[in-house]
């Protein structure tokens, strides 16, 4: 049984999978200063919640982009699964070339994301990855990931623009009955949500029109990608685990 592991800024995304399917997926918090015997004992009561213990795991794929939880992991691994991860970087085996200017500062859910499309869905195509950042990566007709681009996540624009001002709250990420906002509620509920589905769009055009490609697939995945498919047609489908696939994907292909 595979354990996958993407460490994100925000959330820590689990998942098992066994017998050709994932049969449960857990998230927790990120935090940085937790130590490894206390993210050991959050995934004990995960397993015992599917009445299973630490001995069913037989294999652990980590992708992270936060090199603090890299090493938490890694000792939780070795003191209570007793094995080697493998943890993802720009030098394990993948399927995919990484053909950017500095490849050992591409983010590993980048690199694992790119290995997934190519693998499931083929190429050429755009990942939107809708997480604590938006990130926008390119696969070429060839199988590579060329690079892209990196905003900051809709949750970091709203944090930054009620911090900065006096009388505007956090709202609900949801599209407003009309661009023209007539309360500050929807006013800004057209800046956020609305903006953000133009700059989605907007990417999504100026990129494809870089890659001069024919047949280029849009897949969208994080947390908020559901959500943004029903307002543009811009993303041409949603795949919530793509980055958890990716992990077992590349598990597979360096056994």
């Amino acid at each position: 049984m595979l354990l996958a592991v993407d460490i994100g800024n925000t959330n820590i995304h689990l998942g098992l999978y066994h017998h050709g399917k994932w049969i449960v997926s857990w998230r927790m918090r990120t935090v940085a200063q937790k130590m490894p015997d206390e993210y050991a004992v959050l995934l004990r009561n995960f397993l015992a919640g599917e009445d299973l213990t630490y001995r069913a795991i037989t294999g652990v794929a980590i992708g992270s982009v936060v090199p603090r939880l890299t090493s938490t992991f890694t000792e939780l691994v070795h003191n209570y699964l007793h094995m080697e991860p493998l943890i993802i970087t720009h030098k394990t085996k993948t399927g995919v070339k990484i053909e950017i200017d500095q490849p050992e500062q591409a983010g590993a859910d980048r690199i694992i994301n790119a290995a997934a499309v190519v693998a499931l869905y083929g190429a050429p195509a755009i990942v939107c990855d809708f997480g604590t950042a938006t990130t926008f990566d390119v696969v070429s007709s060839s199988g590579a990931y060329c690079g892209g681009a990196i905003a900051p996540g809709i949750n970091v624009s709203m944090d930054a623009l009620v911090s900065m001002t006096a009388r505007l709250h956090k709202v609900d990420l949801v599209a407003p009955p009309s661009v023209i906002g007539t309360n500050t509620i929807h006013a800004m509920q057209s800046g956020l949500f609305m903006g953000y589905v133009s700059m989605i769009e907007g990417m999504v055009k100026r990129i494809k029109a870089a890659m001069n490609e024919d047949n280029i697939k849009v897949i969208g995945t994080g947390g908020l990608a559901p959500i943004f498919k029903e307002n543009t047609d811009a993303l041409d489908l949603i795949a919530p685990e793509l980055t958890l696939e990716g992990l077992r994907l590349i598990y597979e292909l360096n056994q």
